[in-house]
Order: C-alpha cells, then sequence, then structure tokens
C-alpha cells in the first residue's frame, strides 16, 4: 500500500506556484516510482486540479509513466543506421531473452523494454541503453550477454 500522506507534502512544496502540477508529477514519480489511478487521485485531491487534467498530463509527457517500470529501463534503438547494422535482429534476441515485448515489464520486475527512435550515437549501431549506460556495436549476442550481467548484479542485490 503506498503512502498517499507523501503526495500531500509534496504538492505542499509548490502551493505557491502558478502551474504547479507538471513539477508536483515528476516528484511524485520519482517517490513511488510511477503514477497509479491511486496517486494521480490523490493528486487531483491535494491540488484541486480536475483528475481529468491531471491524467492528460500524466499520460502526455513520455517523461511520465502510469504502469510500474523494471529497475531496469533497456532501451533499443531502430532508427536508419541501427536498422541497417542489425538493430531488427537484437531486439528480437533481447525479446526472446527477456520474455518480453516493447513496452513490457519482465515478471521479476528486472527489466523493462522500450523502444526509441535515436540515441544520438549513428556511428556505433546498432545501440541500445539501460538506464543511463550506452552500448553500441551489438550483436544480438552482445546485447543478451549485457543483460546477463545486470541481471546478474540484480539478483545478488537482492
Amino acid at each position: 500500500m503506498q503512502d498517499l500522506k507523501k503526495v500531500d507534502d509534496i504538492a505542499k512544496k509548490y502551493a505557491e506556484m502558478n502551474t504547479p502540477l507538471i513539477y508536483i508529477l515528476k516528484d511524485v514519480q520519482k517517490e513511488f516510482g510511477y503514477l497509479s489511478q491511486p496517486i494521480l487521485t490523490q493528486v487531483a485531491q491535494v491540488t484541486d486540479i480536475p483528475l481529468s487534467e491531471i491524467y492528460g498530463v500524466a499520460t502526455f509527457y513520455s517523461l511520465f509513466t502510469t504502469k510500474p517500470k523494471g529497475k531496469h529501463i533497456v532501451r533499443c534503438c531502430n532508427n536508419a543506421p541501427c536498422f541497417v547494422n542489425g538493430s531488427k535482429e537484437v531486439l528480437e534476441k533481447i525479446k526472446e531473452y527477456l520474455g518480453i515485448d516493447t513496452g513490457e515489464t519482465t515478471e521479476d520486475a528486472l527489466f523493462t523494454l522500450e523502444f526509441t527512435s535515436c540515441l544520438g550515437l549513428c556511428a556505433v549501431a546498432p545501440v541500445m541503453m539501460v538506464d543511463d549506460e550506452v552500448y553500441g556495436n551489438l550483436t544480438p549476442e552482445k546485447a543478451v550477454a549485457i543483460l546477463k550481467d545486470y541481471k546478474m548484479k540484480g539478483s545478488s542485490n537482492a
């Protein structure tokens, strides 16, 4: 169960701002990991902003998520240079290894697989990003080996 009192505390920090919603949602998401329906409802109650408006903002901006994500976010690039250099095969191998499709999270909540159009590293295509770490010149096997390392580290911290 989530402690929704924290939502109140976060909202109070921005009480004097004219348009605090994005700041509130950013801080609330940082606290809880994602913006659940009860959290969005609490934000609406605390701020007197209609829930429909809050939900619209939370679902419009890509920096917000209304679903829980994994501990590690894996972003695979599929822009033209990556695609030409084999990103499709890399992505297929990652999906096979993790047992999920893009936009999904593994059952153990360790990985969420996302699709991105460009990571800006075309010279080392194909590229993927795990959290804030970028990996280039990927092969399907290299990508899986990288994820196995993350998985091993994740299970040793459990």
